[in-house]
């Protein structure tokens, strides 16, 4: 009686672990709210949206390139070797600048390894707008993952925008998960 009390335990167990495991992996890549320390203090909301500059402007990769790319240190010197020169997050850009070093800006935005995105596609093709995928920028100031950026939310955003893959995209797309997916 005890080795099946014992059985039916470890059964319980495994199957909650296994639950857990299953519920985790599902919520992988989901960086929704994700707003890692940076290692300059930069504001989108002061840049972006007091300012106005034009997300393109620091990432210029978006037009022609699958990713937007951050911007390297010698950008942030077009306006600052002139602007705001003595502020202590402008000497560490000229730091790092003087070091020859880029700044190792965290990363935010995550998607799957394995999904293929391209930048350029969306903005100079289909002209969608930065705000569509990453929030309302101008008003962050600290910049956080807007979306979660999963399959389902890019399915939808291209049926609502009457973009393939309509409701069966494995048939519609002739079951090729290439074209997304690699």
């Amino acid at each position: 009686m005890k080795k099946l009390f014992g059985a039916v335990i470890a059964l319980i167990a495994f199957g909650a672990f296994g639950a857990f495991i299953v519920t985790q992996a599902r919520h992988i890549g989901l960086n929704q709210g994700y707003q890692p320390d940076q290692p300059i203090a930069f504001s989108h909301a002061k840049h972006a949206g007091e300012l106005k500059i034009d997300c393109k402007y620091c990432h210029f990769g978006a037009e022609n390139s699958r990713h937007a790319g951050i911007p390297p240190t010698e950008l942030c010197l077009n306006c600052h070797s002139k602007v705001k020169t003595n502020s202590p997050e402008i000497k560490k850009v000229q730091k790092a600048f003087d070091s020859g070093e880029n700044i190792q800006w965290v990363k935010v935005n995550h998607y799957a390894d394995f999904a293929y995105f391209n930048h350029s596609q969306h903005v100079n093709v289909a002209e969608v707008n930065c705000q569509t995928c990453h929030g309302d920028v101008e008003n962050m100031v600290i910049y956080k993952q807007d979306k979660k950026l999963h399959m389902g939310w890019c399915i939808q955003c291209h049926r609502n925008n009457e973009i393939a893959p309509p409701e069966d995209h494995k048939r519609a797309s002739g079951g090729d998960c290439a074209k997304c997916h690699y």
